[in-house]
């Protein structure tokens, strides 16, 4: 599902709402998440899972090409660990 797909089903379920109100709705909510996350946050929805931060640091990789060496600067990554619930949601039908 795409973000488009999301704000139609939001929309579709909440018919008192407006599709830009829902669409406003849904881009806020990201670009919170999104600003919390580059202040170094923790961001947990009950449930669901939690966004967080990871640090990585400075490597030396290779160029897949030439085998030659490189050197690869630190960087943070956002991480995403599923809520209980989730998990057991997907794995109800295994």
């Amino acid at each position: 599902m795409i973000k488009s797909e999301l704000i139609l089903r939001l929309a579709a379920s909440n018919p008192h709402l407006y599709q830009r109100d829902v669409e406003r709705i849904v881009s806020t909510i990201f670009q919170e998440i999104a600003d919390a996350l580059a202040r170094g946050d923790r961001v947990e929805l009950r449930g669901f899972g939690a966004f967080s931060v990871k640090h990585r640091p400075s490597r030396v990789g290779r160029n897949p090409r030439t085998g030659e060496a490189v050197d690869v600067a630190e960087k943070s990554v956002p991480f995403f660990k599923t809520g209980k619930e989730l998990r057991e949601k997907l794995n109800a039908g295994s």
